[in-house]
């Protein structure tokens, strides 16, 4: 009979395509992890993995048969989390994904309050992308992620908490904006580079309207966008939740509120049927008062 331990092996392998790599995912040696893979392809009577002394592949059937062992271990994840929570919904690991321009901002303020509430609940964070947070959900390397909208979520439950508004940064030297058409004129606008769902998100808190960005500078933190603001390289869009945060204290820009900007969305999101929902509608409570 197939067993969850050689499932885990072959979605390791699927996912790292590196036996090394794999056995260290699943905390045991190689040679045990190359057993196991061994034992499972004499079971089913066909081979899952091409492996020579340069390379590890799937066969095609070893590829589908691993997204569907990804499902199974997944729902027997939720169903060892279904019998936890009968228990005590409250106790436990949780798997927090967030953006990087919310969980910084954000969490800091929450956790406290987090860990009063709930002692025996132990959270671990990760920081990454939006489409990255949203894999790691589905596929249950994440129980939670806090992400903005809009964003395509397909199928999740989506709980909304707050949104979150701009500000104008500029060089202190420019003058004060009575408008927004600094941002359609000669290129100034700097954004984060392309992944970061922040760089969408401030194109579309104008519909409508040509923003005028540098093609030739991206920057992969607010922390940069700001420091290139503060050198009179141009202007950006910092989030009301990051300003609020502190994210630009001590640096030289003029801040100017954007009241008719289009916000952006902060949410909390899971998946649909999830044993832990009213922990992560507490959890939400928290993070709106936190807000």
């Amino acid at each position: 009979m197939l067993t969850l331990r050689q499932l885990r092996f072959l979605t390791a392998v699927a996912e790292t395509l590196n036996f090394s790599r794999a056995a260290d995912l699943c905390f045991v040696t190689q040679p045990t992890l190359s057993a196991g893979i061994k034992e499972l392809e004499d079971r089913l009577g066909v081979q899952l993995i091409e492996r020579t002394r340069r390379s590890v592949m799937l066969t095609p059937l070893g590829a589908e048969i691993a997204a569907r062992a990804q499902r199974l271990l997944l729902d027997a994840t939720e169903i060892e989390t279904l019998a936890r929570a009968h228990q005590n919904p409250f106790e436990g690991e949780l798997r927090l994904g967030s953006i990087p321009t919310i969980g910084p901002y954000l969490l800091p303020h929450a956790l406290p309050a987090i860990r009063k509430a709930y002692p025996d609940l132990r959270i671990y964070m990760r920081e990454e992308m939006t489409e990255s947070l949203i894999e790691g959900l589905n596929a249950g390397r994440l129980d939670l992620i806090l992400i903005a909208l809009p964003f395509d979520t397909g199928a999740l439950d989506i709980l909304p908490l707050f949104e979150d508004g701009y500000q104008l940064a500029t060089p202190p030297d420019w003058p004060v904006p009575h408008d927004t058409e600094v941002l359609t004129q000669g290129g100034q606008l700097m954004l984060l580079e392309k992944g970061h769902c922040l760089q969408r998100h401030a194109l579309e808190a104008y519909p409508g309207r040509h923003l005028s960005v540098q093609d030739s500078f991206s920057a992969t933190s607010l922390t940069t966008l700001i420091a290139m603001v503060s050198e009179g390289l141009g202007v950006t869009l910092l989030p009301n939740l990051a300003v609020s945060a502190g994210v630009a204290r001590g640096s030289d820009v003029r801040l100017t509120p954007l009241p008719d900007a289009c916000p952006r969305r902060v949410v909390l999101a899971w998946r649909p049927g999830s044993s832990r929902e009213a922990l992560f509608r507490k959890l939400g409570a928290q993070l709106q008062r936190a807000a």
